[in-house]
């Protein structure tokens, strides 16, 4: 069953009572698998949402697999979703489970995209959602679900990978969205590079964090000098899709190990608020405590934790 493939937190007492949010992992390199589930944790302990984590899975022993692109059982949550949190890379899902995410696009609902979402899909041509793909080359929907829905597909890395982190700075006349609420400069950071974007970003995209490349990867390591950060990448923006304008947030950041920043918690907390138009009781600066352990595995190809089912995520007082 679906259900023995997911994990649900149940929300707690806060304003996203009544709210679901459906996190979907599934990416080889930045431990979605790790991210999303103390993401969801922390949306439902401390704000009340329902939060059901998806994960790449491996048929013959159910353990989570994240270098099996097609196998993303119980994507059929997304049908009572209230916002689509994703992470996935380079994904060519089941048809059945690919259409749930089609369907939940057509609603118009809000979506998160996270990392290597820009990139989610990698679907061949002559596939009935090959528009979705990272690299579609039709002008009714170029370059896939990352431009059209999220703003941005995959360029390149525009900060050294594994070598310079992130810094986020706020964008100019950003400061005062509510998903910047209780964050300043340099509050976001993260190991992980800076993307690459197209400039300007699409549409009704708004810049919300700039990303600072950084000499290091460390949190106090200083800024890169020279052409790299003039000008920045945004590593966080808000737009809307389709006809129904659904609202989006995108950011490149959000690896495992990028959740180790308090600041980086907070804006994606913030995020699933405005997403699901709660902005007003977002709080002057709200809770992000890490729950349970957390140590998040460095990323990297082929370094996910194998032999784990997606039960060993729940809270401890679901097991």
């Amino acid at each position: 069953a679906a259900e023995n493939y997911n994990v649900v937190y149940e929300g707690k007492a806060g304003p996203g009572t009544g709210k679901h949010i459906v996190l979907v992992s599934g990416d080889e390199e930045y431990r979605s698998e790790e991210a999303l589930p103390q993401l969801g944790k922390i949306l439902a302990v401390h704000h009340g949402f329902k939060c059901t984590v998806v994960f790449a899975i491996n048929p013959e022993d159910g353990t989570i697999d994240p270098n099996n692109g097609k196998n993303l059982p119980g994507l059929e949550a997304l049908k009572s979703a209230d916002l689509m949190i994703i992470a996935t890379r380079f994904r060519n899902p089941n048809p059945e489970y690919m259409q749930h995410v089609v369907d939940y696009l057509a609603s118009g609902k809000p979506v998160m995209g996270m990392r290597t979402a820009t990139h989610a899909f990698n679907i061949p041509k002559g596939s009935p959602f090959a528009k979705y793909s990272f690299n579609y080359g039709g002008e009714d929907y170029q370059k896939g679900f990352g431009k059209q829905v999220l703003g941005e597909t995959w360029v390149a890395h525009h900060g050294a990978h594994g070598s310079q982190s992130t810094r986020g700075l706020l964008a100019p006349e950003a400061e005062k969205h509510p998903i910047l609420r209780g964050i300043g400069d340099g509050d976001i950071w993260g190991p992980t590079d800076v993307y690459t974007v197209s400039l300007p970003l699409p549409g009704d995209s708004k810049p919300l964090v700039l990303g600072q490349v950084v000499a290091g990867m460390k949190f106090e390591d200083p800024p890169l000098e020279g052409k790299k950060n003039d000008p920045m990448m945004p590593v966080a923006w808000t737009k809307t899709y389709g006809e129904q304008h659904g609202r989006v947030f995108t950011t490149t950041m959000g690896a495992a190990t990028d959740m180790v920043a308090e600041g980086t918690r907070r804006m994606l907390v913030n995020a699933a608020y405005w997403c699901v138009g709660l902005e007003d009781q977002i709080p002057e600066k709200s809770e992000v405590g890490l729950i349970g352990e957390f140590q998040p595995t460095p990323f990297g190809f082929g370094k996910f934790k194998k032999g784990m089912k997606p039960a060993e995520f729940e809270l401890e007082s679901q097991q």
